[in-house]
This record gives C-alpha cells, sequence and structure tokens, in this order.
C-alpha cells in the first residue's frame, strides 16, 4: 500500500467578529484565563488573518475590545476570581511568593490586582508551599538518608530558583523527617 499524500495545512480564518466570538467561547471552555490573556490570544488569531487574508488589524482590535468587555460584564471573566484561583493552585503545588507573582503577571493579570490577591498570603503560606514543593521534587527530608548532605546545596538552590528565600529553604530541608515536614506544612513546629 501506498502512503497517501500529506494533508495540506489550512491557513488561518479571516478574523470576523463571528470568528473571534467563537474563538473567545471555545478558548473560555478550555482554559480559565484572565482578560488580558485572553486578548492577547485573539490579538494573535487578528495578526495571523492580517498576514494571510489582509485583514485591518485596528478593527480586529476593536471587536476583541468589545468582546472582553461584554464578557467582563456577563461575569464570563473575571480577573479577581481568576487570579485568587490561579495563585492558590500555584501555592498548592509549590509555588513562592515571587514565582505566582511573575506567572500571573505573564497571564495579563494588573500588577494592582496581583498585590491585592498576594496581600493575604502570610510568612506561614510561604512556607506551606515550600513543604509543598519538597515533597512533589522529592528533596531534602525526603532523599535517602545518605544521600542528604551531599544533594543538600543541590537542594538549596532548587528551592531558591524556585523563589524562595534562604530561611526558608533552610528550615524545609532542615526537616529530620517527614513528618517533621508535614508539621511544619501544617504550620505546627
Amino acid at each position: 500500500m501506498s502512503a497517501s499524500p500529506p494533508r495540506a495545512r489550512r491557513g488561518p480564518k479571516p478574523a470576523t467578529a463571528a470568528h473571534l466570538e467563537a474563538a473567545a467561547l471555545h478558548y473560555l471552555e478550555r482554559f480559565a484565563s484572565s482578560s488580558g490573556n485572553l486578548r492577547r490570544v485573539l490579538l494573535r488569531k487578528v495578526a495571523r488573518s492580517a498576514r494571510a487574508h489582509g485583514t485591518d488589524p485596528a478593527a480586529g482590535e476593536r471587536i476583541i475590545d468589545d468582546i472582553i468587555a461584554r464578557y467582563l460584564r456577563a461575569g464570563l471573566l473575571d480577573d479577581r476570581a481568576y487570579a485568587a484561583q490561579k495563585a492558590a493552585s500555584l501555592r498548592r503545588r509549590g509555588g513562592s511568593r515571587h514565582a505566582i507573582r511573575g506567572k500571573l503577571a505573564l497571564k495579563g493579570v494588573a500588577s494592582e490586582l496581583i498585590d491585592e490577591t498576594l496581600a493575604g498570603e502570610s510568612h506561614e503560606s510561604e512556607l506551606a508551599a515550600a513543604c509543598a514543593l519538597v515533597r512533589r521534587r522529592r528533596l531534602g527530608p525526603l532523599r535517602a538518608a545518605g544521600e542528604r548532605a551531599a544533594f543538600r546545596r543541590k537542594d538549596l538552590a532548587a528551592l531558591a530558583r524556585a523563589g524562595f528565600g534562604l530561611d526558608v529553604a533552610r528550615r524545609v530541608l532542615g526537616a529530620s523527617d517527614e513528618a517533621v515536614l508535614a508539621a511544619l506544612e501544617r504550620g505546627e513546629e
């Protein structure tokens, strides 16, 4: 049997109001998003359409502004709720305050809203996040007893790259075993 020739790739569709609306709804069905992130996704579609079909990018931007304004009014987009949900999710995965700030900024959340979202974070939540990262990456107290000393500098460096301060990293990596780490994570010292 002979292989069939590869399919020709279709180009982007013209950026009409109907197409951008459908693309926005399809994106929001699959992903939680901030208004800034949705704007960026739709602007990429407008730019591809302009290159392929010669459509007017300014007209596409006006359509996007209208779509986002309507979605904000209707509650389909809520940057405050998105920021809180994303920050909580990142915190559970072991994200530091610094890492969470950066990821929210990349997703188009306004800096004032990021500050507001992170205002309630305490030193204990930073410590709990570091414990979660240590658990997820199997660092420090979760290494074999004979390997802990040999990997201490690497483990400190991993926590530093994740955005945790030296005092937090030392406390978490200083836990003698998994039970002490769990107590630290719960705020029991």
